[in-house]
């Protein structure tokens, strides 16, 4: 209700000219032209990476892979993920690479208008051209679903997409995942899968009434996630309080297992088994490199 009474406000003091000008104004830069060849293999590694299969795939509905995913319940209304099969009518097989590049990093799509961000391309934005090649090749091979997704069932006044053009505005945050100089190999590629496609932050931030991550208290946890499931803290000092080690959380993102024998439960224990399980030993033990010593370096065991 407080969500409701807040998006009205500031309906009410945009005004009815300010609406229209917002709601007409353009959004988005346009896309460069990718004549690079996407590597099949590596595509579906970063999808897989970036939570696009369990996003996107009901499989306990019995759905087929990227044919649309299980609807997130969140205070702002139930969010449908979409069909990502190549099905020109229902998916995505009528976009072009550049209409790709432009929805995973910047979450605009083909008619221009702004994704909710319950699409997490806020995390995306750093891709390079070579990252969206090889993202579009994996995506040609994923057989077509002529089965659309439900329409998101949004009430007034998040219904108004116009109103997103604010809410990035104001809460659209750079994803940090360039290499730091002074820091190793290892360290910087855990920052950049972190920060980036595993986009760990979108769980495990807290949230303001509009949405927007509390981005100065990165990683302290959310305990309102979609479908009333909650992330705990994952800072350095809340991972070391709890005795985790690189070796215990490298292998939890493998296994599913904590330090305690206890297994994930709710999304996380999903991110696991569609997820971080795939990916390689290397890159899930540079993510908990990343996240024991943080930013600020701390030694990791």
């Amino acid at each position: 209700m407080r969500r409701i009474i807040l998006g009205a406000a500031l309906l009410g003091v945009i005004g009815a000219a300010g609406v229209t000008t917002v709601a007409i104004w353009p959004v988005g830069a346009a896309p460069s032209p990718i004549a690079l060849s996407g590597n099949v293999d590596r595509g579906a590694y970063l999808a897989r990476a970036s939570g696009c299969i369990s996003c996107h795939s009901n499989f306990e509905a019995g759905g087929a892979a990227l044919a649309g995913g299980a609807p997130l319940d969140t205070p702002f209304g139930k969010f449908y993920p979409p069909n990502l099969t190549t099905d020109p009518e229902n998916g995505i097989g009528a976009w072009t690479v550049e209409q790709f590049s432009k929805a995973v990093r910047q979450g605009i799509g083909p008619d221009g208008k702004p994704y909710y961000p319950a699409f997490p391309y806020a995390f995306y934005a750093d891709f390079s051209d070579q990252e969206i090649a090889d993202l579009w090749a994996a995506f040609q091979t994923v057989p077509a679903v002529s089965v659309p997704a439900p329409e998101h069932d949004v009430g007034f006044p998040f219904n108004q997409r116009w109103g997103l053009k604010i809410w990035r505005a104001v809460f659209l945050y750079d994803p940090e995942t360039e290499a730091v100089e002074s820091r190793g190999d290892e360290w910087n590629r855990g920052r950049a899968l972190v920060n980036g496609p595993a986009h760990c932050g979108a769980c495990h931030t807290p949230r303001n009434l509009a949405g927007g991550r509390e981005i100065q208290s990165r990683f302290t946890g959310n305990r309102d996630l979609p479908g009333g499931s909650n992330a705990p803290p994952i800072t350095a000092e809340a991972l070391e309080k709890k005795e985790w080690t690189v070796a215990t959380l490298a292998y939890a993102l493998e296994s599913g297992l904590t330090p305690s024998g206890d297994a994930f439960g709710g999304s996380m224990a999903e991110v696991v088994r569609e997820n971080t399980r795939f990916m390689t030993p290397e890159d899930r033990r540079a993510m908990a490199t990343y996240l024991l010593s943080g930013d600020e370096g701390r030694q990791t065991n």
